[in-house]
């Protein structure tokens, strides 16, 4: 059962109101996660960021490799929502979470990931140099920051107990940690 309650729509102020519409708008639909967080219009558009950090990174990475480290991070908070919506997004490709067939980039964004959420203060410095010889500092920080983001997002909905959204039930057996 959830801790917090989802918002509804009937009964939103104007501004939460607007946020939903902009939200339906952008992605055709507005997520449990986001009708819970819009209780709180600055905690929600702080959550929001990720997609403006998402949008920068994508100057260097594909949609590919930031849901392959969106993914790693998210199952390796064990975070049902988010690590079953990016698991969708690989099984709608044609992707098999189970057997991902991973470039080096790809590899290298999965690792950092899982170690990310495994312990932050170990990451492995093969990771680092593998990193820092591909990018420059502002990538490097937006890369950073976006992994928090993505962190943040787990622990949202997993502390305030989020209930998965509907889409994503049928994909719950096919979510499983990158190899």
């Amino acid at each position: 059962m959830a801790y917090i309650p989802m918002t509804e729509y009937e009964t939103a102020s104007p501004e939460v109101r607007r946020e939903y519409d902009d939200q339906i708008a952008k992605h055709g639909r507005i997520t449990n996660m986001k009708r819970t967080l819009l209780h709180n219009v600055p905690a929600f558009k702080t959550y929001m960021d990720w997609y403006t950090l998402y949008d920068l990174l994508r100057a260097h990475f594909t949609d590919r490799e930031l849901t392959i480290f969106s993914y790693s991070i998210s199952t390796g908070n064990d975070c049902l929502i988010c690590g079953t919506f990016f698991t969708k997004i690989l099984v709608d490709a044609g992707e098999d979470p189970h057997d991902l067939q991973l470039n080096e980039t790809e590899r290298l964004l999965a690792d950092f990931g899982r170690q990310i959420t495994a312990d932050p203060h170990a990451i492995d410095e093969r990771i680092y140099t593998a990193l820092r010889e591909k990018y420059d500092d502002e990538t490097l920080t937006t890369l950073i920051a976006f992994a928090g983001i993505m962190v943040a997002t787990n622990l949202f909905n997993t502390v305030a107990k989020v209930p998965l959204d509907d889409v994503l039930y049928s994909y719950i057996n096919d979510k499983k940690e990158t190899k």
